[in-house]
């Protein structure tokens, strides 16, 4: 029985080994072109490592293009973005959980339909309506449309709702409101489901793309998704220097995700609790 139990053991370890390896298999390819010089990639059968360090990708990437002034772009808006999205759903989110008010669970029900709306088809509305506040090409603009998320006040309601009412009862007789209990008492009680939300919003603002390319039209307000784009030469696509803007526009996301992936998962899985 433990022969088996042993053998079932090495089996699941194998299997999320191999998993692994596929999952993080274009990251090291990515890597790997970055370091190739032309005639590395231009090598048939195709290279998965350098012959040689060829650092030259690099340095293109940092004098072709401001990169840096993307990166702080993206940086900005992604900060931003997760502050409001985290202010908005987690208030959002206690009146769903603790408060009675009409219509209640058919609100609820609306920001959930929400959630089922693909997000390309608001764009040309949402674009229309920046440009009429006169937004187009600025921070505010871009940012607008980042600081809710229905998904964020759904995750938060499920953990407020596992929060037992009785902690609200007693500090509501030892003379706290609602303001005080929710700062003071709740969000500190729910910080793993709020660092996860705040990488997992961090991660997917720092890669958005196609709305910052629409409403941005100079090379000071672009983000890096939109401006590794100008990596692209009157000879043709060139790889090399491609994927390493590519490979340092992953660096922030890719530490956020190694750093904190245990609050990560718990935050996600602690979504479901409770109804």
């Amino acid at each position: 029985m433990m022969a088996v139990k042993r053998l079932y053991d090495w089996g699941v370890i194998a299997i999320s080994m191999l998993v692994g390896l596929v999952v993080i298999f274009p990251l090291i390819y990515c890597i790997g072109v970055s370091l190739m010089s032309p005639s590395d990639l231009g090598s048939y059968p195709p290279r998965l490592f350098p012959s040689t360090l060829f650092l030259d990708n690099y340095k293109t990437v940092f004098t072709s293009t401001p990169i840096f002034t993307f990166m702080w772009n993206s940086f900005l808006i992604a900060v931003i973005g997760t502050i409001g999205r985290l202010i908005t759903s987690s208030l959002a989110a206690y009146a769903f959980a603790f408060m009675e008010f009409r219509w209640k669970k058919g609100w609820f029900l609306l920001i959930l339909g929400t959630m089922m709306i693909p997000g390309d088809m608001l764009i040309i509305t949402n674009y229309i309506t920046v440009a009429q506040m006169g937004l187009i090409n600025t921070y505010g603009g871009v940012m607008i449309v980042m600081l809710v998320a229905a998904v964020f006040m759904f995750m938060l309601r499920q953990h407020f709702m596992t929060v037992p009412r009785d902690y609200r009862d007693a500090a509501f007789v030892d003379g706290c409101g609602d303001l005080r209990f929710f700062a003071q008492i709740l969000l500190p009680m729910s910080v793993p489901v709020l660092s996860s939300i705040t990488i997992t919003s961090f991660i997917g603002l720092w890669n958005t793309y196609l709305w910052p390319l629409l409403v941005t039209n100079s090379e000071q307000m672009r983000t890096v998704q939109v401006g590794i784009t100008m990596l692209q030469f009157p000879e043709g696509v060139v790889y090399g220097p491609i994927m390493a803007g590519v490979t340092v526009i992953l660096i922030p996301s890719v530490l956020v995700f190694v750093f904190f992936q245990k609050q990560l998962v718990f935050g996600v899985t602690s979504g479901g609790l409770k109804g």
